[in-house]
């Protein structure tokens, strides 16, 4: 259990580079996408993401003609956000944790992707943007997957790190130490009058392979892999990251 909800203050630009710099951070960007895809372009929604850190998700949600809030409790993340958004003025920017939003009845789709493992109560969060949803609305939710980061820890021997609950005494900043397993999280989500109306595997392949795509055309072909196989069983649910779209009833 985390004792305190951790920010990225002091280290936004290494956040920005080892989270989105990366193979493994552009896949993220471009699988999460794609799962909202049909959600988007239902209707032109209004979004607010929550812990949307450096802004690019909210960049390419406004380019696709969506009204967005976006939100972050780390405000030198927040300065990189409002340099890349500076040719979107109409986009709200607002620093403040999650836990303190208290308007969420006005949007019809809320974001929070990458958030629940920084997070010391997760769960509590969950209920606090339930009972913040207009009945109707839409959650956008992904989460790092503990079974998966088991998983991917057995594959590589790292049974030490297994057998101490994937702690260690020094946690790496940029690591997140309170991993979800998915389906104790749907569990909760449906006790909270939630209805699943998608959901996917992000990543269930790259994290795995020893040596990560160089080369464009491999990135490619690893792109179609985790496009073909990301919503089907078993494969979503070795994704590192899990994602589901819900609807608050």
């Amino acid at each position: 259990m985390k004792e305190t909800d951790q920010y990225f203050d002091g280290i936004a630009d290494k956040f920005a580079r080892n989270i989105y710099g990366t193979t493994k951070g552009r896949l993220r960007h471009i699988l999460l996408l794609d799962a909202m895809q049909p959600f988007l372009q239902a209707r032109r929604h209004q979004i607010i993401e929550l812990g949307g850190g450096t802004g690019i998700l909210t960049k390419a949600l406004v380019e696709q003609d969506h009204h967005v809030t976006l939100t972050d409790a780390s405000e030198q993340v927040l300065e990189l956000a409002r340099e890349l958004l500076a040719p979107y003025p109409d986009v709200n920017v607002w620093q403040v944790p999650l836990q303190d939003i208290e308007h969420l009845s006005s949007y019809s789709m809320v974001i929070c992707h990458a958030v629940l493992e920084w997070l010391a109560e997760p769960f509590e969060a969950l209920t606090h943007i339930s009972e913040k949803m207009a009945p109707g609305s839409l959650l956008s939710l992904s989460f790092f997957n503990r079974d998966a980061a088991l998983f991917g820890n057995a594959v590589y021997g790292n049974f030490a790190y297994i057998a101490k609950g994937l702690k260690v005494k020094n946690q790496v900043r940029l690591n997140p130490d309170n991993a979800l397993r998915p389906a104790q999280v749907i569990d909760y989500l449906q006790a909270l009058g939630f209805t699943i109306e998608a959901k996917a595997g992000i990543r269930c392949f790259h994290d795995y392979m020893n040596d990560k795509p160089q080369s464009d055309d491999k990135f490619a072909e690893l792109l179609d892999a985790e496009r073909q196989y990301g919503k089907q069983e078993p494969f979503c649910w070795l994704g590192k990251y899990f994602y589901l779209m819900l609807r608050k009833t």
